[in-house]
């Protein structure tokens, strides 16, 4: 690759609403290559805890346009981001406290872009993926959360 040329574009490698669990490890493999120096990963994982209040479980469910949604967030964030790799899915479905609910992963030759990226990608995702989560509390309560 040239040190001093105009840099690729970047390059959504994978976006995805997923009802099986994802993992930093995949996202990791997927964006790596001979051309990267950083390869940063996202994990948003279910905690046991929301507002001072004990949760249990959540369940994320998605409108039916969310899959074409992402690929077209995570198309947008590679065009902000050249010279990059991302990966991106959420899940829907039934998630249990330590399940990964989204993950994220950027690739790049440094580190700051690939930090860049991935950051912008997770934000850019949580702000735009029409997904919703339902969360049950100890107490019984039930609570739905905009977007996720």
């Amino acid at each position: 690759m040239p040190t001093n040329g105009p840099q690729s574009p970047g390059e959504a490698v994978f976006a995805g609403i997923s009802d099986t669990p994802i993992d930093a490890d995949t996202a990791w493999d997927a964006v790596e290559s001979e051309h990267t120096g950083a390869v940063v990963t996202f994990g948003g994982i279910v905690r046991n805890h929301d507002g001072g209040r004990e949760v249990l479980k959540l369940t994320y469910s998605a409108h039916p346009s969310a899959p074409a949604r992402m690929v077209e967030l995570v198309d947008e964030v590679a065009s902000r981001h050249p010279g990059t790799r991302l990966w991106a899915a959420h899940r829907v479905g039934e998630l249990h406290i330590g399940d990964a609910a989204l993950v994220a992963a950027a690739a790049a030759a440094h580190r700051g872009a690939a930090f860049d990226a991935c950051r912008d990608l997770v934000e850019t995702v949580k702000a735009h993926v029409p997904v919703w989560k339902e969360q049950f509390f100890a107490d019984g309560e039930v609570e739905w959360v905009g977007s996720a």
